[in-house]
């Protein structure tokens, strides 16, 4: 039933995958992002290609020796013997054949094979460290384009909006209301407006063309986009969950916990690899006329060689690998602090925003215009006002981004999508 499962939940995301293919103009979440650069992304399709490589040398690992045979024909005639062919070969040349095989000792095959299983078990731990980086780029990918669009939808508004100041600029001037110097202020202030408009539209196509490297080139058409929510929405997180979860779920100090298991693994060979293997033969023997058959057995004498070497450097490599476990230990703790504290800054930033500045530029703009509108203000107080306004909007955008991504970079360091 599992089996069947995964089967349909591959089936149907290849049918997804072929319908965004052939559709024109999709739009994808966030999820679905993620879901793709999983199946799709060619970085991690190679790096799961080491865990069957690793399942492969599983195998070879698991190999019994093979076994020798042998077979001979000594003293065989150059020129025909004065008795006969028959006669010689019966009498006067030799011919063996026999069997030999290698008893492995130190149950060398058991620790092969288990240090093989250690190895695929670090191969897995590390492709899912490489699916957690994937993940967070295309999560943070996403973000940039959300906030490229936001940022275009605000300059599509803002133009408008000011092209209307424009032209009543432009009719102020030919009734003589203002000076030609204010109305070319209004009408360089646009060229602001466009620009951001511009820029925004660079950055989008140039973050939608990114992710749609690391969601596989091929899985969607080049006139994607992405849709979703782009607000921000403050969640309650604490130090001590985020860091726990991270001990838990971060496939990279698995994967480092696991090259421990992985190097005693490799030492326990190395001290069996030092145990010597005899070998067991026997051979059929015919010679001058006799049958004769011969039982031999033989090993090396561990006199210089007994994989000592070997067995030291093994010895020492479980240290490495315990003191890169408390290393990565070490970073995992620092990484979830790191991003709890850039969450908190980013959160306080946003709230700055969502707690009063947004509604006062949104007001000082409104009442700069509507008194500039009836000659209550001067141009420079009305363009300061839409100046700020803008570059408060904008910083908000950005804001809500930088929160985002911060976000992110908290699912990151705990190795979770859903927090705690």
């Amino acid at each position: 039933m599992r089996i069947r499962f995964v089967t349909a939940s591959t089936l149907s995301c290849a049918l997804i995958t072929c319908g965004l293919r052939a559709q024109s103009g999709v739009k994808i979440t966030l999820d679905q992002a993620i879901q793709m650069a999983l199946r799709h992304n060619h970085t991690l399709l190679a790096a799961r290609t080491t865990v069957q490589q690793s399942h492969a040398q599983e195998i070879t690992a698991n190999l019994r020796p093979n076994p020798t045979a042998f077979v001979n024909w000594a003293y065989l005639p150059l020129y025909k013997p004065e008795e006969g062919y028959l006669s010689y070969l019966h009498d006067a040349t030799e011919g063996d054949m026999g069997v030999s095989y290698t008893i492995e000792r130190g149950n060398k095959r058991f620790h092969r094979v288990q240090a093989a299983k250690d190895a695929t078990d670090v191969a897995r731990s590390q492709v899912a460290d490489n699916e957690r980086t994937v993940t967070s780029q295309v999560a943070t990918l996403f973000i940039n384009a959300q906030l490229a669009d936001s940022t275009i939808e605000f300059a599509r508004q803002n133009l408008k909006s000011f092209q209307n100041t424009v032209s009543i600029g432009e009719s102020q001037f030919k009734g003589g209301a203002i000076s030609e110097n204010d109305y070319l202020k209004i009408k360089l202030q646009l060229l602001q407006f466009e620009t951001d408009d511009q820029q925004a539209r660079l950055a989008k196509v140039q973050s939608l063309s990114d992710l749609r490297q690391q969601l596989g080139y091929e899985s969607v058409p080049a006139d994607y986009d992405v849709i979703g929510s782009f607000e921000y929405n403050p969640k309650i997180l604490t130090l001590a969950e985020l860091q726990e979860a991270a001990l838990r779920n971060r496939p990279d100090l698995r994967a480092a916990q696991q090259s421990v298991n992985a190097a005693i693994s490799q030492y326990s060979l190395a001290k069996a690899n030092g145990k010597q293997d005899f070998s067991l033969s026997t051979n059929y023997a015919h010679t001058a006329g006799v049958n004769a058959m011969t039982f031999g057995w033989s090993i090396p004498l561990p006199i210089f060689d007994r994989n000592q070497g070997e067995i030291a450097r093994s010895n020492y490599a479980i240290t490495q690998a315990r003191e890169q476990e408390t290393a990565t230990r070490g970073q995992v703790m620092t990484d979830v602090k790191d991003a709890y504290e850039a969450l908190l800054t980013a959160d306080k930033i946003a709230r700055f925003y969502t707690t009063g500045y947004l509604d006062i530029s949104q007001k000082n703009r409104d009442i700069s215009e509507y008194a500039y509108g009836r000659g209550a203000t001067s141009l420079l107080d009305f363009l300061d006002a839409e100046r700020s306004y803008r570059a408060t909007q904008l910083s908000y955008r950005q804001a809500v981004a930088a929160y985002l991504q911060a976000l992110e970079q908290v699912r990151l360091s705990a190795g979770v999508r859903s927090m705690p």
